[in-house]
């Protein structure tokens, strides 16, 4: 099974790729986590990205495709992988497509996560994160029995900056502005399901079976 997972911010897609990992015994390959491992372990493309990242710029597809390259010619791809956080843009989606041509790959799907702009904000606005400990819990879905204070540790909650409404949506403004495109490619190709992020956890996977 190869998938490419889409949704804003918020959608449940680490939730969502967890249950597609255990039921296709397949790798959740996401870009952050990919360029992390290369900047850490100090190869080659990892030197060249922690220079654009120290400049404070974004790190050049050519870069990323290079990784991805790296990364689905491991053992753990031969059955399959999740892609998340990739492609953003539709000239990413472009050169994947050229990449999985070159090894002889073809997706199978690629799965838009449906959440309404209002239920992105009140999951990630009610968030509330221990400075201690890092325990997560939510002001409406998993409040602390403390009120402000960590129910484990007892340390002090607060609201990470990147949690604020004004930021939040204008993530969302930016996720939009890009993703649009690209559900109107992968629709052109007959690949994009759409499911209803708002739902149950086991979504994709129904999807995902009936293929």
């Amino acid at each position: 099974m190869r998938v490419i997972l889409l949704g804003p911010p918020g959608a449940g897609k680490g939730t969502q790729a967890a249950a597609v990992k255990e039921r296709y015994r397949i790798p959740h390959i996401s870009t952050g986590d990919m360029l992390r491992e290369h900047v850490k372990g100090g190869t080659e493309l990892g030197r060249k990205a922690k220079e654009f990242m120290d400049g404070g710029k974004l790190v050049p597809d050519q870069l990323i495709i290079a990784m991805m390259e790296d990364r689905l010619s491991q053992g753990d791809c031969e059955n399959g992988f999740l892609l998340d956080g990739f492609p953003r843009t539709v000239p990413q989606a472009e050169a994947l497509d050229e990449l999985l041509s070159r090894m002889g790959l073809q997706l199978d799907a690629v799965v838009l996560l449906e959440v309404a702009d209002e239920v992105v904000v009140q999951r990630l606005s009610g968030r509330r994160v221990c400075r201690s400990c890092g325990a997560i819990y939510h002001v409406s879905f998993h409040p602390s029995s403390k009120g402000d204070l960590c129910e484990a540790c007892g340390g002090d909650l607060y609201q990470r900056d990147d949690d604020r409404e004004d930021v939040i949506r204008r993530r969302l403004s930016v996720y939009h502005e890009q993703t649009s495109p690209l559900e109107a490619y992968y629709d052109a190709k007959g690949l994009l399901r759409r499911v209803n992020g708002e739902g149950a956890t086991d979504a994709v996977l129904r999807c995902l079976e009936g293929l």
